[in-house]
This record gives structure tokens, C-alpha cells and sequence, in this order.
């Protein structure tokens, strides 16, 4: 949309909806990791969304909300799911592979992509203490992930691919929040993968119906994936994308003790030290934002045509 003005930043507003975000993404990989070893990422992604798919039209009907969703931009809403699809399989891929603070960290390589792809296509200022910040984070990413002294390459490399498709669904969202209701994006969410993993899955023929005891691991899996994306999708439409992703490095800290306590994984001296440098991060950009009263100057994007 031509003239389109961005709202004024709310970083402390979208901080809370990030910590509701940290939650329940922290609750899927346990999750996740319990349905993991008789389900395949296809299948775990097409019952997810078709959980979520559920709560959406329960929760929205109940609501009033549903009136908001419309067949527009399904281009954009396509390329956001497409994206996000793709990195949440190989995501689940990686979650039995490797330990979860790495899976976490490497995850974390997504705000370099965010950063990029959001000065490309939302017009979002690329100044030197933000991508100082950015810089930082991820370099308490890295010294908790400790790539090259342990876990498994293949999981270590799928978990870093699944940062480009996390950083692709992150920009896209932003763009959609720009004229679609959070009800709306969700519900196409749901829709569109559950398409996806439909088709995934079902391929060969062959789709795993769940036991009896995975439904309750599955249900949660559905419930925070589809929560995580209304945290997530709501903080966005709060501030900018460089704002609100380093944000998200808190998951770090949290989710390497919950594989301490869980599933005894080392909660060494790196994972402090990297956990240091990533709220550091963290305070650096909300501080700035703060001080210099962030807003998003007037721009046009080619998908806002």
C-alpha cells in the first residue's frame, strides 16, 4: 500500500507477548521430542496443524473473530507458511539429534537472515548498535552451541537450515500484519499446512495414526505451536522484526537448563557465558529502541503492491 505508516513502537508490549513466546516454544520441544520416535516431522506437522486448525475455528467462532479472515494475499500468506513449514520439519528433524541448547543456538543464526531480508523488503533501519546487537547474540549462540565439539552433523546442519526458513517466515509475517488481523493469519496458518503436511505425509501412502499416549504430547504440540505464533505474530505487529527477534535469544538460556533437568544434558560454563552475551544483546536493543523512540519511517514494499 502506497503511503503506508508504521505504527509507533511498543518494546516493552511486544517483550511480554516474547515471553509468552519463549514458553510455549519450549513446551513443543519437549513435546516434540516425545512423539518424535514413532511419528516422522510430516506427520507430527499434520496433526499440529490440524489441532491448531480446531482451537483457531473454536476459539475464534467463541470470539467473534472469524468474519476477519478473507482470501487475500494468499500469495504472501503461502510463501510465509511454505517457509515456516519447511523450517519447523527440519527443526523437528534435528530435535533428537542433537542437544537442545544446540538446537536452540543454532536456531538463533535466524536473525542474521531477519536482519537482511527486513532491510530488503520492510524497509526497517539497519543502524550500527542494532546489528551490533544482532552480532552479539549470536555470538553467545555460538559458544553455547560449540559447533565441532559434539552432536550429530546432520542435525547440527539441519538445525541451521531451519534458521532460513524460520528468518523467511518471520518477514513475511511482519508483512502480513501490515493489513491482516492475527486471527486471520493464523487461520490460514493452520490451513495451509495442514494441506502441506497432508501431502507430505501421506505421499507413500502410509500415515501413522498416533497411540493412545501421544495425543496428549500431540495436543500440546498444537496448542503452543499455534499460542508461540500469536505471541510471535502480535510482538511483530508491536515492533519492528530487528526489535522483536533478538528478543527471542532468552528462549537460549531457558531451554538448555530445561534439557538439564529433563534429559540430564551438560549445563556447562559455555552455556552461561553464551547466555550472558545474549541478554546483553537483548538489553542493547531495547535500550536503544527506548532512547532514540523507534518508529518505522514510511515506506512501500514490492508486496504491499
Amino acid at each position: 500500500m502506497p503511503g503506508y505508516t508504521e505504527p509507533a513502537a511498543k518494546p516493552g508490549l511486544a517483550a511480554l507477548w516474547m515471553l509468552g513466546a519463549i514458553c510455549a516454544f519450549s513446551s513443543m520441544a519437549v513435546a516434540g521430542r516425545s512423539v518424535a520416535t514413532e511419528l516422522d516431522t510430516f506427520e507430527i506437522m499434520m496433526f499440529r496443524s490440524a489441532i491448531g486448525l480446531a482451537l483457531v475455528l473454536a476459539i475464534g467462532g467463541a470470539l467473534g473473530k472469524l468474519g476477519e479472515v478473507a482470501p487475500r494475499r494468499l500469495g504472501l500468506h503461502f510463501l510465509r507458511n511454505l517457509a515456516h513449514f519447511t523450517g519447523q520439519n527440519l527443526w523437528f528433524y534435528a530435535l533428537n539429534l542433537i542437544s537442545l541448547a544446540q538446537l536452540f543456538a543454532l536456531e538463533f543464526t535466524s536473525p542474521i537472515w531477519v536482519v537482511l531480508l527486513a532491510a530488503l523488503f520492510l524497509g526497517e533501519r539497519l543502524t550500527g548498535i542494532r546489528l551490533g546487537a544482532v552480532g552479539l547474540g549470536f555470538l553467545g549462540a555460538l559458544i553455547v552451541a560449540r559447533p565441532g565439539t559434539g552432536g550429530d552433523p546432520v542435525g547440527l546442519m539441519t538445525a541451521a537450515a531451519a534458521a532460513i526458513g524460520f528468518a523467511g517466515a518471520i518477514v513475511t509475517t511482519k508483512l502480513l500484519t501490515r493489513t491482516e488481523t492475527t486471527t486471520s493469519i493464523l487461520f490460514w496458518l493452520t490451513l495451509m499446512q495442514l494441506g502441506m503436511g497432508l501431502v507430505a505425509a501421506g505421499w507413500d501412502g502410509d500415515i501413522a495414526w498416533p497411540a493412545p499416549h501421544l495425543w496428549p504430547w500431540l495436543g500440546l504440540i498444537g496448542a503452543a505451536g499455534l499460542f508461540a505464533h500469536l505471541c510471535l505474530t502480535t510482538a511483530l505487529s508491536l515492533a519492528p522484526a530487528t526489535l522483536v527477534v533478538p528478543m527471542d535469544f532468552l528462549r537460549l538460556p531457558a531451554i538448555a537448563v530445561i534439557g538439564a533437568l529433563v534429559y540430564g544434558e551438560p549445563l556447562s560454563l559455555p552455556v552461561f557465558v553464551g547466555a550472558a552475551l545474549i541478554f546483553a544483546a537483548n538489553y542493547l536493543n531495547i535500550a536503544m529502541s527506548r532512547r532514540t523512540g523507534v518508529t518505522a519511517a514510511t515506506h512501500t514494499t514490492k508486496a504491499d503492491l
